[in-house]
C-alpha cells in the first residue's frame, strides 16, 4: 500500500477516508500546550516519540476507556501535535516532529526530556500517567 499523502490541513490516503488535521500555519502554541498537559496524552506523545514508525491506536495500552482514549487522540490530532491516517481499518499516529521542530524550536524535546527527569525524580517509569491516589 502506498505511504499517506500529507498536504496542507489534512492527509489523505487511497481509501478516501479523510481525518481533519490543522495546518502547519494553523498550529498554535496554546493549542499544543493545553494538548500536552493531560498525562494520557503525554503518556501517548512520548510513546509515539520513541517508535521508529507510526503506531496503531490499539498500541497503547491507556488506563482509559476506548472512546476516551479516541479522545485523547483528537485532540493531539487538532491541536498539530500528531498526525493520524488510515491504514486498511487500523488507524496510524505518529507526531509532526518536523512542524512541531520548524514552529517552536525545542519544545517537544524539552516537554519530553521534562516527562523523564519527572519519571526519574519520582522513581515511575511511567510519570506521565496519573500519579496513584494521595500523591503528586
Amino acid at each position: 500500500m502506498e505511504p499517506p499523502v500529507r498536504s496542507g490541513a489534512t492527509v489523505t490516503t487511497n481509501a478516501a477516508r479523510v481525518l481533519a488535521h490543522p495546518s502547519r500555519e494553523e498550529i498554535r502554541v496554546e493549542g499544543v500546550l493545553h494538548a500536552l498537559s493531560d498525562p494520557i496524552r503525554l503518556r501517548i506523545v512520548r510513546q509515539l516519540a520513541g517508535a521508529t514508525d507510526e503506531q496503531a491506536c490499539s498500541r497503547f495500552d491507556l488506563p482509559v476507556s476506548k472512546s476516551t482514549t479516541t479522545h485523547h487522540f483528537r485532540v493531539l490530532r487538532e491541536n498539530g501535535v500528531i498526525a493520524q491516517f488510515y491504514r486498511g481499518t487500523a488507524k496510524l499516529s505518529c507526531v509532526r516532529t518536523e512542524d512541531l521542530d520548524a514552529l517552536f524550536p525545542g519544545l517537544l524535546d524539552s516537554v519530553l526530556a521534562g516527562v523523564d527527569l519527572q519519571a526519574e525524580r519520582l522513581g515511575r517509569a511511567g510519570a506521565s500517567s496519573p500519579a496513584p491516589a494521595g500523591k503528586p
